[in-house]
């Protein structure tokens, strides 16, 4: 019975969220002919792939760090097929890798590498809540702020790693657009490219904020605001762990009238065109990426919007932003982890459509899930003391027959919590006391840990001010 409800938690949310610098030494072969037999060595003789039968064999390959014929000390062998494990999991192609070795002699093995590929097309009901965050929408329960529609996404298509994304979506807001990614398009498979297009109209946005909330217009005749967007991105990715990305945005704004009367700081003008340039560096050593427990991560982007090459009214803004996390396995089944996020912009007169502080995404103090605190500049410290309460446990789902969903695993992690942000706003609102003040937040936490990248967590936080509250969160804390 618990399996069962455990599968069913994982399909309500896949409808609800089905549409984020140096290298680990590698182990080539040595070219040299070995004369005097090595005992601390041992020879690959051949590698043995089963289980992909979507997934071409050299997306497999680009993860791992061996190969046939390559000569790996034998005291280094159990890591380096864990991180090559770790690397396949964090491709977010299989729900589980297992990699096994058997020897052909003293000096030679075999290696087998079996995956159980997930389900990769998933042409389904688009259901959203379209508020900062759950517990945000959860305060009114506002049926009106439901995105609905069809989300056609193709994982893995072709078996090359490559997504395809048709969005069809109607409801609070309107969205309609298509995403084409190629991860490799040289034989080296260290470049890829990607584009994207479509239409969004919205018939209800924030205007303003009033005492670090946002105050909402709603206007159902017509949108009171609509894009027209296109997207070119190119990516770099030469070692397994860093990657780069360069991308070219076109926007194109269309407001109400009503909306700037309501902040004339909303937008310069009612129709904007605009460039906006985008580069972002992830160096990702994370053991598993959706919920990490050992590791690092660091982030680094930067952002240009608007080149003046449209018109001199547009945006002319410049933003960097950085993120540096870092994971550790105190002892036994005790983790530790934190990470340092900061924002920093050169404009600080930004058009309200566009600033953005603490609040947004997973950038927040966490006990002030329901405030915003909007500024140019921003610096966020998250911290989490963990226990694993339950560890990772398999359970075959045998009432289901396909391998893509009958092999469910599970773990419970109970959390000690501590958080403090700064937001720095030039311009704050009367009545937003939130910026340019230290924010705390502490409290415990319960996460809840299974496959499909599924993460339920449970808070209960107090922060600065006093205020305390339940709340609920659906990726990793940090």
């Amino acid at each position: 019975m618990f399996s069962k409800i455990l599968f069913f938690l994982l399909i309500c949310s896949s409808l609800c969220s089905v549409a984020s610098t140096r290298f680990s030494k590698k182990y080539y072969s040595q070219k040299e002919v070995v004369i005097n037999i090595d005992t601390s060595k041992i020879i690959v003789n051949k590698i043995i792939i089963s289980g992909n039968k979507i997934t071409k064999q050299q997306i497999i390959f680009r993860e791992i760090l061996f190969r046939e014929n390559d000569t790996i000390e034998k005291s280094k062998l159990k890591d380096i097929l864990e991180q090559s494990r770790k690397n396949l999991l964090n491709t977010s192609l299989f729900n589980f890798v297992t990699i096994d070795t058997t020897h052909v002699s003293n000096e030679n093995i075999n290696i087998k590498i079996d995956v159980i590929e997930r389900w990769y097309i998933w042409p389904m009901p688009y259901f959203k809540l379209n508020d900062r965050n759950f517990n945000v929408w959860w305060q009114t329960k506002d049926l009106d702020k439901i995105d609905y529609g069809i989300d056609f996404t193709w994982e893995n298509f072709r078996g090359r790693k490559e997504i395809l994304v048709l969005l069809v979506r109607i409801g609070y807001d309107e969205t309609f657009g298509l995403l084409y990614k190629i991860p490799y398009i040289n034989k080296s498979k260290t470049l890829g490219i990607g584009i994207s297009g479509g239409f969004s109209g919205n018939h209800e946005m924030p205007y303003k904020d009033s005492i670090n909330k946002q105050v909402f217009i709603k206007q159902k005749e017509s949108f009171i605001q609509q894009n027209i967007f296109g997207t070119f991105n190119m990516t770099y990715r030469k070692s397994i762990f860093n990657t780069h990305t360069f991308q070219i945005n076109f926007n194109d704004f269309t407001f109400s009238d009503t909306l700037l009367k309501l902040n004339s700081n909303y937008a310069t003008q009612n129709h904007l065109q605009f460039f906006t340039f985008y580069y972002l560096f992830k160096s990702d050593h994370r053991d598993i990426a959706a919920y990490p427990l050992k590791g690092y991560y660091t982030e680094f982007q930067i952002e240009k919007y608007g080149f003046g090459l449209l018109n001199k009214k547009n945006v002319d803004m410049d933003f960097a932003y950085t993120s540096l996390r870092k994971y550790w396995n105190i002892y036994n089944r005790w983790y530790f982890a934190g990470c340092i996020n900061a924002k920093f912009s050169t404009d600080k007169n930004q058009p309200y459509f566009l600033e953005r502080g603490l609040g947004f995404g997973n950038d927040f103090v966490r006990s002030y899930e329901y405030y915003v605190v909007d500024g140019q500049d921003y610096a966020l410290l998250k911290s989490n003391l963990k226990f694993q309460l339950v560890q990772t446990k398999v359970k075959d789902l045998n009432f289901i027959p396909s391998k893509k969903f009958s092999k469910l695993y599970y773990s419970i992690y109970l959390n000690l919590i501590a958080d403090a942000g700064y937001t720095v706003d030039q311009n704050p609102p009367i009545g937003n006391k939130l910026s340019n003040t230290f924010l705390f937040g502490t409290g415990i936490g319960l996460d809840f840990v299974t496959y499909y990248d599924k993460v339920y967590r449970f808070e209960y936080t107090v922060n600065r001010m006093g205020e305390s509250g339940f709340f609920i969160h659906f990726v990793a804390p940090i």
